[in-house]
C-alpha cells in the first residue's frame, strides 16, 4: 500500500524549490556516499535529475551499489555516472577515488545508524561514523566547493552511542571547516519515513502478519519526514549562498513531532483495519539508549530562518579542530583495536552532553 506523507504525518509533504540547487549540481562532479542507502539512493536520483557533469555512487554494500547502479541504467542512462564499491573508513581507498574522480560535491550519506544494534556496536559506529566523516571530510576540504554531512536529531543531547558518534561527526565537520575550500553544511534529519530499519516498514510487515504492532512506550513521538523532503533538503543546503570555509547545520521545519502509537493506529485504519479489534498493539517498552523525544536543537545554537521556506539555519561557536584533534584520534585507536570499554569511555570524553540510557 502506497501511502503519502498527509495520509501518515497529517501534514503536506514540503516541495523544496529544485531551482536554487540547479547551478550547483549541473554541469559539476558530485560524490554520493552511502550512494545504495534510503537517503543516499534518493540523492543519486535527485542529482541525476539535474545533469552533473559526472555522478559518483560508493557504497560498501555490494547489492546495495548494484541495485544503485542498475536503477542508474534504466532511468539516467544518459547520466555520465560510475559506480565504486568502498567503504569511507578506507582512507587510502577514498584518497585514490579523490584524485581520480576529483569531484566538486561531496554528500556524505554512508553511516550506520541502527540505534539498538550501534549500542552493542560502539567501535564499528565510531570507525564509520566517526572515522568515515574524518576521512571523507578532510579530502573534500582540499578541493571541493560543497560538503553536506547527513546527521540526525538523535545527535542532539544524545544518549546513545549512534547519536554520539554523529554528534562528534559534526563536531569535526565544522572544526575542519575553516581551513579548507569547501563550503560544509551538517544536516539534521527526523525519521526518514520507509528508510531501512525504520518503524512504518516494521508495522506494515507486522500488519501483513496479523499483528500485534509493536509499539516502545504510549508516550513515544518523533519528528519524521519523507525520503524527497530529506534528500531536498541536503541539496538545498549545499546550494544555500557561503563562502569558503563557512559552516552551519540545517534542519528541515517537520510540523509537529508524532505520537508513534497514533501513528500505528493510523496505519491500521488505513489498511482498512480496526486498531485492538483487527489487530492489537502492544507496548514493548523502551530500548536502551532510546529517548520518549528527540530534540533538533542545542539551547546554545543560535537558531534563524533561511531564504528557503521551511529550512532552518543553526550556527555556534566553532572549537578549532588543533583542541579536537588529540581527544578524537585517541577515540578512534580504541576503536580500531575493539577496546568497547575504552571507546565507551572516550565517546563520553568526547562528547560532554553524552548521557547513556
Amino acid at each position: 500500500m502506497n501511502l503519502s506523507a498527509a495520509d501518515l504525518l497529517a501534514r503536506p509533504a514540503r516541495v523544496l524549490d529544485s531551482g536554487p540547487v540547479r547551478s550547483l549540481v549541473e554541469g559539476r562532479r558530485v560524490l554520493v556516499t552511502g550512494a545504495g542507502g534510503t537517503i543516499g539512493g534518493e540523492l543519486t536520483r535527485q542529482v541525476a535529475a539535474l545533469k552533473p557533469e559526472r555522478l559518483v555512487l560508493l557504497d560498501a554494500s555490494e547489492y546495495n551499489l548494484y541495485a544503485a547502479d542498475q536503477e542508474m541504467g534504466v532511468r539516467f542512462a544518459e547520466t555520465n555516472w560510475t559506480a565504486e564499491l568502498g567503504d569511507v573508513r578506507d582512507r587510502r581507498r577514498l584518497e585514490t577515488l579523490f584524485a581520480r574522480e576529483r569531484p566538486d560535491v561531496v554528500l556524505h550519506a554512508a553511516a550506520l545508524k541502527h540505534v539498538p544494534l550501534m549500542e552493542t556496536h560502539p567501535c564499528e559506529a565510531v570507525l564509520t561514523n566517526v572515522g568515515g566523516a574524518l576521512n571523507v571530510m578532510r579530502l573534500a576540504r582540499e578541493g571541493a566547493s560543497a560538503f553536506v554531512f547527513i546527521s540526525t536529531d538523535k545527535a542532539v543531547n544524545p544518549t546513545n552511542v549512534m547519536g554520539a558518534t554523529k554528534r562528534i561527526a559534526e563536531r569535526v565537520v565544522q572544526a575542519l571547516a575553516p581551513d579548507g575550500s569547501a563550503k560544509a553544511a551538517v544536516v539534521r534529519f527526523g525519521n526518514v519515513l520507509g528508510s531501512a530499519g525504520s518503524v512504518i516498514p516494521l508495522f506494515q510487515r507486522q500488519i501483513a502478519s496479523g499483528g500485534p504492532l509493536t509499539v516502545t512506550h504510549p508516550d513515544m513521538v518523533r519528528w519524521f519526514m519523507t525520503v524527497e523532503e530529506s534528500a531536498g533538503l541536503v541539496l538545498q543546503a549545499a546550494g544555500l549562498p557561503a563562502g569558503p570555509g563557512d559552516s552551519a547545520v540545517f534542519v528541515l521545519d517537520m510540523g509537529e513531532p508524532v505520537r508513534i502509537d497514533e501513528l500505528a493506529r493510523r496505519l491500521i485504519r488505513q489498511h482498512g483495519l480496526r486498531p485492538e479489534v483487527d489487530v492489537g498493539v502492544v507496548y514493548t517498552g523502551l530500548r536502551p539508549g532510546e529517548k520518549l523525544a528527540e530534540e533538533i536543537f542545542y539551547a546554545a545554537e543560535d537558531v534563524a530562518p533561511t531564504s528557503l521556506d521551511g529550512v532552518m539555519v543553526a550556527r555556534e561557536e566553532g572549537e578549532p579542530w588543533h583542541l579536537l584533534e588529540g581527544p578524537l584520534l585517541d577515540l578512534l585507536d580504541a576503536a580500531a583495536q575493539r577496546r568497547e570499554k575504552h571507546t565507551q569511555d572516550w565517546l563520553q570524553a568526547l562528547e560532554p552532553a553524552f548521557r547513556p540510557g
